[in-house]
């Protein structure tokens, strides 16, 4: 399984997973030109891949997702309520291929499972990328930790996990107390504390992580990677899905 983000954070995400055959794009928050460029500079073809699956309705992730549907061909995957409070901004999609929240998509020899989330999206999911005995979680906007995020961190074997803010950046910073009460309150993003204190909490951690939705204002790489090697040690292997340009390339292969 081969997976990069393209972009992770308020002014866009997108994610690349390929496996089994499956080629997935998570999300379409940043222009057709440049996801297509970003694609191309890893040997990837985006008309070649085999469906877009939205997360939730926020424009971050759904703003360019009739623009990669109409240029390149891809379907697009998401759940009644995602589309309905995305869809007055898309114009005319041909192809939308619905889903319900804690449903599991199929792709040949890869499966897709969505997992409800309380983030103040409308209908939001995240999901597990599953083929080949190996799992892949894509966990962002999740508004606050729960059960079945809990769950799943320990079945995964790797994952993209929200980190999105510093609680003393939040709170010292130039966000107005109306934003930073929805950043921190129940639907909005996990901290780097919350976030840490969930993956410490594992009895059986993911091989890696990437940590993704750095917000520019309330976080900063080196704040987040200390926060999570305090709790999970210096050792255990972090990777970074930046705010401005695609992560390393990221391989997850069955154990020998």
């Amino acid at each position: 399984m081969l997976t990069f983000s393209l972009q992770s954070g308020s002014n866009g995400n997108a994610i690349y997973v390929e496996a089994a055959g499956a080629r997935l794009l998570f999300d379409a928050g940043l222009s057709g030109r440049v996801a297509e460029r970003l694609l191309a500079e890893r040997a990837r073809d985006i008309r070649e891949v085999d469906a877009l699956i939205l997360s939730h309705d926020h424009a971050d992730h759904t703003r360019c997702a009739s623009i990669w549907h109409r240029k390149f061909g891809l379907p697009i995957h998401a759940t009644p309520g995602t589309w309905r409070a995305a869809a007055p901004a898309q114009g005319r999609v041909a192809d939308f291929r619905p889903f319900h929240a804690g449903a599991t998509l199929d792709f040949g020899r890869v499966a897709v499972h969505t997992l409800p989330t309380p983030h103040d999206g409308a209908d939001g999911v995240a999901f597990v990328v599953e083929a080949e005995g190996l799992r892949l979680g894509i966990f962002t906007d999740l508004g606050h930790p729960f059960p079945l995020l809990e769950r799943w961190l320990e079945r995964v074997d790797a994952a993209y996990l929200e980190s999105n803010y510093d609680p003393e950046m939040l709170a010292h910073g130039p966000y107005p107390p109306a934003l930073q009460d929805r950043i921190r309150g129940a639907g909005g993003h996990l901290s780097n504390d919350e976030a840490a204190a969930l993956l410490h909490g594992c009895r059986r951690k993911p091989r890696w992580i990437a940590l993704a939705h750095l917000s520019a204002q309330n976080n900063r790489p080196d704040v987040a990677l200390h926060t999570h090697r305090a709790a999970a040690g210096r050792d255990y292997p972090f990777h970074l899905a930046g705010r401005d340009g695609p992560s390393d390339l990221l391989e997850l292969r069955a154990r020998s």
